[in-house]
């Protein structure tokens, strides 16, 4: 049964202002604070919050594709380490930056393709193959890496996530303007291109799109191969604002970038989401950190926080989508 015409418009409505509803909120509950509100409320903290948001959003624009198709990857905290120590690797080894960010991305583009292949090809669950890569690429991080972390020379890409007059909100990180290039290009293929109308399409009905002549797996590959890229665009800025390559980093980022794309309004069961939505996503949760470091509260409590969010986030989800439905 279709929802009427009011319900629907209704539910556009949350989509599009809730996440922004959400970042209002977070941000305005730590300024009531008079002792964080100097500090919190100011462009050299806001500087620190952009650019603490980089990884996290540009991770974001795979995993919306991901998640609007109603797929899901739980290995892209282990790619981000493995692409940033194979990033690290190549540079020590003499080779140009250029190099090194053409193997990043190489990297991430091939695990994103042996997932959409299982996945697509083999009809896997996506939770199951990419759980499975998560350990095989965390792996293959420590062993190319000896189990040590990989120091880098000075190269341009130690630049990209550098603060330049930290006391300023500008200039920002490089970093920050490439995610927002990044953005307007994934919004315009989402919403522009057939490649991003199939991937609605499949996470909204994947049967009645299959009838229509969709060819689902390898639209899955597709999908994957270019999650990963992007997983490996996360990596060389987790590079660049560490200067090294360390197989043990980003534990547990693939939930960070799950939980902005869930509060940025997208939806698990496929079918609804945007770039711009997952962007604020991105930003609420670093507000969170943020907030909660300005406020003086250990990693637990923040931990607790985000998993709160989260489990609210998805509930209200479940609420739009029943509310849709009848």
């Amino acid at each position: 049964m279709d929802a009427p015409p009011q319900k629907l418009a209704i539910s556009r409505l949350l989509n599009i202002f809730g996440p922004w509803f959400g970042l209002f909120l977070v941000v305005g509950l730590f300024s009531l604070s008079n002792e964080v509100r100097p500090y919190f409320l100011t462009g050299a903290n806001f500087k620190i919050i952009l650019t603490q948001t980089v990884i996290v959003a540009i991770g974001t624009f795979g995993m919306t594709m991901i998640i609007v198709s109603g797929g899901i990857d739980l290995s892209v905290g282990s790619v981000v380490a493995l692409t940033s120590v194979v990033g690290a690797t190549t540079l020590v080894k003499g080779h140009s930056p250029v190099v090194a960010v053409a193997m990043m991305l190489a990297t991430g583009a091939g695990i994103g393709l042996l997932n959409g292949l299982v996945i697509g090809k083999l009809r896997m669950m996506p939770f199951i193959v990419t759980l499975g890569m998560m350990g095989i690429a965390r792996g293959a991080a420590k062993w190319i890496a000896g189990s040590q972390t990989v120091s880098v020379p000075e190269t341009l890409i130690n630049r990209l996530m550098a603060l330049r007059n930290p006391t300023q909100l500008f200039p920002l990180p490089l970093g920050v303007w490439i995610v927002v290039g990044l953005a307007l290009l994934m919004s315009v293929i989402m919403r522009r291109t057939t490649f991003g109308r199939y991937i609605f399409a499949i996470g909204c009905n994947e049967t009645a799109s299959r009838y229509s002549g969709i060819q689902i797996s390898w639209q899955k590959v597709k999908i994957y191969t270019a999650a990963g890229v992007f997983f490996g665009i996360a990596g060389l800025m987790q590079l660049s604002r560490l200067t090294q390559g360390d197989p043990t980093v980003a534990i547990g980022l693939e939930l960070d970038i799950i939980a902005a794309v869930v509060i940025g309004g997208a939806s698990l069961n496929g079918g609804v989401g945007s770039i711009l939505g997952s962007m604020i996503g991105a930003l609420i949760m670093a507000v969170l950190r943020n907030g909660s470091n300005q406020m003086g509260w250990p990693t637990y409590v923040q931990e607790i926080i985000i998993g709160t969010v989260i489990i609210i986030a998805v509930g209200l989800d479940k609420l739009r989508q029943s509310r849709v439905k009848n």
